[in-house]
């Protein structure tokens, strides 16, 4: 690892990336459920349900182990097939296209907007064939896609829209919430997340027939629930109807998601704050600092995202990476592009340049600490680190 003279923090104050905002509410509502005895599947699930789908305007919302599930459970739901494709973006997690996978389907890639870091309307509908059924869409680092382009397609195309929320909880899109404009969208409560369950995720959607599908699907394709057969209202046998998965949500991971949700709105305006005190800060360097938020969208701000091109700034992005480290901050990489993982090259033939933005993107983009509880002096010293390494 690269050494510097004086780093900006100590290495027993290192500043861990993407560090989850845990207080005393949390620590109290786990409390609450263990001293209740109900671990598994039961009320709180339920209530967290009711919230996350009232908080996003939907008509439907079932919790899930992680937006992974979730994201399987969709394709599984809209009846993907061995033969089918779908269209997605060549600059996501890996999750995104496992899923499609998973589900029997083959992913198609579609090359991103090199600002925007969404996946660019024209290049989907390039990657349409005769084989398409459905587009699955990432809002990238919380940014929304362009949806009525999009939606457009799809509507010319006959193809259903699935929209991967992981990064877009508090996201909107001229006035709509993601995760509700396609016919089913998924978000993300992983540990580094603006709303974290440790693990888990949930399913929007508008039809109650997908809802009630993708429940069943999730505790084993059986027709009742673990709380259905085992509450005070007496047990009542279970029947499995069809091949489910074990992809439930527990009782400890919404009573925590609950607390968070109470205070979702406040982390994201401390976001807000960071993000305007890194861009004024950091708006001479010569870094690509992220896009300015589109007027009628509201950006999550999930990633704070900055571009490290070697022409510009006399170092690789992987040689900035190492000496933030060694300033003992932590950062991430969202993300490679796709087609540059030896699995999916290995498998689909894919070769990175076809994506030249995603690659690109992919090869130079780091991502600064951002966090509701992140603090001015946390954000001082990631500011002075980035300044000492350009300088």
């Amino acid at each position: 690892m690269k050494r510097v003279a004086h780093p900006v923090r100590r290495p027993e104050r290192f500043l861990v990336f993407g560090q989850p905002c845990i207080e005393p509410a949390d620590v109290a509502a786990v409390a609450d459920s263990l001293n209740a005895r109900w671990l598994g599947t039961g009320p709180k699930v339920a209530r967290f349900e009711r919230a996350i789908a009232g908080y996003k305007g939907a008509a439907h919302a079932v919790a899930v182990n992680s937006c992974t599930a979730g994201l399987h459970l969709a394709c599984v739901a809209l009846g993907l097939r061995p033969g089918d494709e779908v269209v997605t973006t060549a600059l996501t997690f890996c999750a995104t296209v496992n899923a499609i996978i998973h589900s029997g389907a083959t992913p198609v890639l579609a090359d991103v907007d090199p600002l925007t870091m969404n996946v660019d309307p024209r290049r989907i509908e390039a990657a349409i064939t005769p084989r398409t059924r459905a587009i699955l869409v990432v809002h990238f680092a919380g940014r929304p896609c362009e949806m009525d382009e999009i939606l457009e397609i799809a509507r010319q195309h006959g193809l259903e829209v699935v929209e991967d929320c992981a990064h877009a909880i508090e996201t909107e899109y001229r006035g709509r919430a993601a995760g509700t404009m396609g016919v089913i969208g998924v978000l993300s409560f992983y540990a580094t997340k603006n709303l974290t369950t440790g693990e888990g995720g949930m399913v929007l959607t508008g039809s109650e027939a997908i809802a009630a599908r993708v429940k069943q699907l999730s505790l084993h394709g059986l027709t009742a629930d673990a709380w259905s057969r085992f509450s005070d209202a007496g047990y009542k046998h279970y029947f499995a109807t069809e091949l489910g998965f074990k992809y439930n949500m527990t009782d400890l991971q919404a009573a925590i998601g609950l607390a968070q949700l109470e205070r979702l709105e406040r982390y994201a305006e401390r976001r807000r704050h960071l993000w305007a005190r890194y861009c004024e800060a950091l708006a001479d360097t010569p870094l690509e600092l992220p896009a300015p938020e589109l007027p009628g969208t509201r950006h999550a701000r999930h990633l704070f995202t900055v571009q490290v091109d070697a022409a510009r700034c006399g170092l690789s992005r992987d040689e900035f990476l190492e000496l933030l480290t060694a300033h003992h901050i932590g950062a991430g990489v969202h993300y490679l592009s796709i087609a540059e993982h030896p699995y999916y090259r290995r498998t689909f033939g894919w070769r990175p340049e076809a994506w030249p933005n995603a690659r690109r993107i992919g090869q130079q983009t780091l991502s600064l600490p951002l966090s509701g509880c992140l603090g001015d002096e946390d954000a001082d010293d990631v500011i002075q680190a980035v300044r000492d390494i350009l300088s």
